[in-house]
Formats: C-alpha cells, structure tokens, sequence
C-alpha cells in the first residue's frame, strides 16, 4: 500500500512510526510545510528500515500523493493547555481547506487527524470534493480506547474486553454510550458497586485526557499515532470493522450535514454504512447536543 502523511509534527512522527510497525505501507510518502524536515525525518524512519516490515520511505509533494492509497492530515497548530479543540478551529480551517484542495482526484482515502477533527473532517470533504464515505476523521476512536482502558482498569479486566463507545464530537460535547457499554455481555451498569457518580467521574477522566496529557508533555501524539495506524491497517485490508471514526452524516441518528463520529463499518472504500446504535433518551439528547456544537463551529467560519 502507499500511504502519505502531510504534517510531520509531533502526531504526524508518531502516525508514521507506528504506521511503518504495522506492515501495511510499502511506500511511505512524508509532506510538510518545512521541505528540510520532511527530508530528514524520512532519512531517520529509512535508517530503521531493518527494524520493521519493508517499506520505502521518501520524502514528496502533497500533489504527488494523490495516487495514495491512503494519506493523513496532520498538519496545523496543536492545542495549549486548557484550550478545547474547537478553539483550534481558525487557525487549522485554511490550511487543511488548501491541502485538501491539492488532493482532489485522490485515488484512496483521506484521513483527518488535525484537531478539530470533526469540522476539519467537513472542510477537508468539501475542499477536497470526495465522497463523504472516503473523507474520515479519527473521530472518537481514540476517546473510545480511552474510555475502554478506564473502564478496564476500574473493572479489573483488560481493555479489549470491554466493549463501550463515545460517539459525537471529538471534544467536550462527546457522549458516552453507558446503557450499552458491557463486558462479557453483562452491562456495566449491573456490576457490583456502579453507581451514576462513578459513570459520571469516568466521563469526566476520558474528557479531560487529553488536556491533562497537554498539561503534562505539551501534547498527544503517541496514542493518536497508534489510533491512527491501526485504522489504516483494518481499512486497507477491507476487514470491515465496526470502528468509531468521524464523517459528513446523512442523516443518522437525525444527524445531518455535520460531520461527527458515529459506529460506520470502514473498508477500502471508506465509512461507507453507519451503524446506529441504540441510544437511550439522555444519549439521543446528548449527541444531538454535540451535533449542534459543531454545526455552530462550522457556521462561525462561514460567517467571517
């Protein structure tokens, strides 16, 4: 496979390592703004060439990656502590609109990382005329790993085992899906001890995640890289996983013209079939919620 990534920052590294772990690229194609660097980090990632599946690895122009299987976005500004994502917006907008109009005709997919993901997932659809379905944002895949590996470590279980999902915004207006969220079959709900300040301290950790890494480090990059990699694997391969991932809906759920993350089955040829899950009042409530968040993000930018 041939994959591009265009925005060699501290994720765009990451997704590159991680990509090249997996095996799926045979050919690697590195852009950024700052040519010097796309050249070097593609010398540094070769000279480990003998440390992971054969893959080339080379520097390239954004216009020469439309033949691309796949390629990423992830260039733009990263988020200051206590910043929220949508915050992000106005200076991220521009430059995925310009990158994604140099990639109309891409032959594969396009996958948004830059933040904020879900509006930038709509800019880049628009900008780069593609189908809907081949224009996915990572969306909440990473806020879904991060609430299973809460919950694992709440439950005693390992994260792979629980079965959980936020959908919506990849932001503050996300909603967690308890009333299906389950290990074993068995809801989380009917294990000994759940209560609603539990539910409630576990959303708020998962919300908070990122700012608290931010905090810490200055930003997220090694868990979106490994989100990131791990969706262009199973996509690549057709696996048809039933994953999490952000894309300009047509009315699932009641949700229309905004892009924003709801279980799709991902393939070759994109999140081509959403998956409406059962949603209980305050989950139907609350990713309307988020739908109109990002509408209103959306909007904003058209108003200036």
């Amino acid at each position: 496979m041939k994959i591009g990534i265009v925005g060699l920052g501290r994720v765009g590294t990451s997704v590159a390592i991680s990509t090249l772990q997996t095996g799926i690229a045979r050919e690697l194609l590195l852009a950024d703004a700052r040519p010097g660097l796309a050249e070097g980090e593609a010398m540094d990632l070769a000279h480990g060439a003998a440390f992971y599946p054969s893959a080339a690895v080379r520097a390239a122009a954004v216009e020469d990656m439309r033949d691309c299987d796949a390629v990423v976005l992830a260039a733009g500004r990263g988020g200051r502590p206590e910043q929220s994502r949508l915050e992000l917006l106005r200076d991220n907008a521009a430059l995925v609109a310009t990158l994604a109009g140099e990639l109309r005709g891409l032959r594969g997919l396009l996958v948004v990382v830059s933040n904020p993901v879900d509006v930038l997932t709509q800019i880049a659809t628009e900008a780069s005329e593609l189908p809907a379905a081949r224009v996915i944002g990572t969306g909440t895949m990473l806020d879904t790993a991060r609430l299973r590996q809460v919950l694992g470590r709440e439950l005693g279980v390992e994260p792979r085992s629980v079965h959980a999902q936020i959908v919506g915004e990849h932001g503050d207006s996300e909603a967690v899906l308890w009333s299906s969220a389950a290990v074993g079959g068995r809801g989380v709900r009917r294990w000994d001890g759940w209560s609603a300040a539990r539910e409630a301290a576990i959303a708020h950790e998962v919300r908070r995640a990122a700012y608290e890494i931010i905090e810490r480090k200055g930003a997220t990059n090694h868990a979106i890289g490994l989100v990131t990699a791990a969706f262009l694997r199973w996509s690549l391969r057709d696996e048809r996983r039933v994953l999490t991932v952000s894309r300009v809906q047509d009315g699932a759920a009641g949700v229309r013209g905004v892009a924003l993350s709801l279980p799709a089955v991902v393939g070759r040829d994109g999140a081509t079939t959403i998956v409406v899950p059962d949603l209980d009042a305050a989950e139907r409530d609350a990713l309307a919620r988020s739908a109109e968040v990002l509408h209103a993000a959306r909007a904003s930018l058209r108003a200036r």
